[in-house]
């Protein structure tokens, strides 16, 4: 079974910075697609950053000069680098990865339980 567990999330000042981590562990033939999403109380969840293999990184408006995502193919990992922090950015962070598993023709999205930031002005 797939599963996908963030870390290093937590209370910061506004200002500073986190980094978040993401590890995806189980049946594994290839991940195409990892991402972050956050989802702020009352609003709808919006993509923070996401990355596909062979191409470019994508950020959200809001969050673009200030974060920057990576990702560790071989160990199957998803930093997200937080810097400048606002107190806009309070939220649950989840990790979201497309996760293609051996023997399947197609891979499934993937998500984590999330991982609370809150920045404190």
């Amino acid at each position: 079974q797939v599963q996908l567990v963030e870390s290093g999330g937590g209370l910061v000042q506004a200002g500073g910075s986190l980094t978040l981590s993401c590890v995806v562990s189980g049946s594994i033939f290839r991940i195409d697609y990892m991402g972050w999403y956050r989802q702020a109380p009352g609003n709808q969840r919006e993509l923070v950053a996401d990355i596909r293999s062979g191409t470019s990184p994508n950020y959200g408006d809001s969050v673009k000069g200030r974060f920057t995502i990576s990702r560790d193919n071989a160990k199957n990992t998803v930093s997200l680098q937080m810097t400048s922090l606002k107190p806009e950015d309070t939220a649950v962070y989840y990790c979201v990865a497309d996760v293609r598993e051996p023997g399947a023709y197609v891979g499934n999205y993937r998500w984590g339980q999330g991982t609370q930031v809150t920045v404190s002005s």
